[in-house]
């Protein structure tokens, strides 16, 4: 039975990335998310501020800044996720040899993520990258720097546009904790 969970994985073993618990975690910079929200221009602000708080990440401003967040082992722990047949507020990991559950409130206890339906991504057609377009138009790839540069001093007059690169920022710099030279292509 074990061995069969493995096989189970949301994301199969080979699609993996090798993630440390050493990782970069930079959370008390969501400072540089307040400031940059705080700057957009008053028609737009009260709706990107709600509509980043209403956002999978919006919680995370109201956290304390001093905790420690390790991105990487809770990486590691979303990887061994394992589809199966259980009650829908449940989530089972394969943790070594052993199969762990969690209730979703627990998992987001221990995680300081929230949870909830994934949203069906397929049905959106593609578009063109404006935020990359108006950002970073001489670049393939941009830097976690070159967009810490831009939320930080960025007077924003797009509605969304602090928020989208906040989104970015926050899961890149912050939740997976990259290195701060790691390239985000278009």
């Amino acid at each position: 039975m074990r061995n069969r969970l493995r096989d189970l994985f949301k994301t199969p073993q080979g699609d993996w990335y090798e993630g440390k618990s050493t990782r970069h975690d930079y959370f008390d910079t969501l400072a540089h998310i307040d400031d940059a929200l705080n700057r957009v221009p008053t028609q737009f602000s009260d709706e990107d501020q709600r509509w980043f708080m209403t956002s999978c990440f919006g919680h995370f401003l109201t956290m304390h800044r001093e905790m420690k967040f390790l991105g990487g082992v809770i990486h590691q722990l979303l990887l061994r996720e394992v589809h199966y047949n259980s009650p829908t507020d449940e989530m089972q990991f394969m943790l070594g040899n052993q199969s762990v559950r969690f209730l979703m409130v627990e998992f987001c206890l221990i995680t300081g993520l929230q949870f909830g339906v994934v949203p069906d991504t397929t049905v959106y057609a593609e578009v063109e990258n404006v935020i990359h377009q108006r950002y970073f138009p001489r670049v393939d790839e941009v830097s976690l720097e070159e967009i810490r540069g831009v939320i930080t001093v960025t007077e924003f007059g797009e509605a969304y546009d602090a928020v989208k690169l906040c989104l970015i920022y926050m899961l890149n710099w912050i939740l997976i904790g990259v290195d701060e030279r790691f390239k985000i292509p278009v």
